[in-house]
């Protein structure tokens, strides 16, 4: 390594024979040689570094799209709690125009967690105790259903409703509750409602 030659040797030492038999076996243990192996590794090394960096990419992109979503999630329980507040309280005061009477009120099955909570509906129809909707008659829960759907539309108005016999259940009274808001709502939703009724058919203007 520094230039200088080294000086012949009269005697071979006597383990060198060993010692070249060793290497020839490791060499035959190495198996043929590739002369391609420095360019295959370059491309393979290229290759890796090129799906390394798509990784990166990738990992950033998925951190960037957990956070839209989290942020999204957010919005959404906003706007949600939002709504749910104002639906509810029109909610019990629908409720008791439309009966006339009674309470009713609606309720987060879980509120620790609004993303995913149910919404249960708690009803007292007039004379009678309080309960889940599940046992109340036909009547009472279309016209319970008709209240929430009146709720939410006062929580969220929408341009176009379509009612497919609502107040098919319902005796002529609660009709003409119905009636009078649905030309209240009618104001600001429009309505195509299906039905047999008389009373609900003579507050169609079309």
């Amino acid at each position: 390594r520094d230039g200088s030659v080294l000086a012949p040797l009269e005697v071979l030492p006597d383990h060198i024979q060993a010692d070249i038999k060793e290497l020839k076996a490791r060499l035959r243990r190495l198996g043929s040689i590739n002369p391609s192996a420095p360019h295959e590794y370059k491309e393979v090394s290229e290759r890796f570094e090129f799906l390394q960096a798509q990784v990166a990419d990738l990992e950033e992109s998925s951190s960037a799209l957990h956070g839209v979503i989290a942020e999204l999630d957010q919005v959404m329980e906003t706007e949600f709690l939002s709504i749910f507040t104002v639906a509810a309280k029109e909610f019990s005061r629908y409720f008791e125009t439309l009966f006339g009477g009674g309470q009713a009120r609606l309720v987060l099955s879980d509120p620790d967690s609004p993303s995913t909570t149910g919404i249960d509906i708690v009803a007292r129809p007039p004379g009678k105790r309080l309960q889940s909707l599940a046992l109340l008659s036909g009547g009472e829960r279309a016209l319970t259903a008709t209240a929430l759907l009146f709720a939410i539309l006062k929580a969220r108005p929408l341009p176009f409703c379509l009612l497919d016999e609502v107040d098919a259940m319902l005796d002529e009274a609660n009709v003409g509750r119905f009636r009078t808001l649905l030309e209240e709502f009618s104001r600001q939703t429009q309505f195509i409602v299906i039905t047999h009724n008389r009373q609900t058919i003579e507050a169609a203007r079309t």
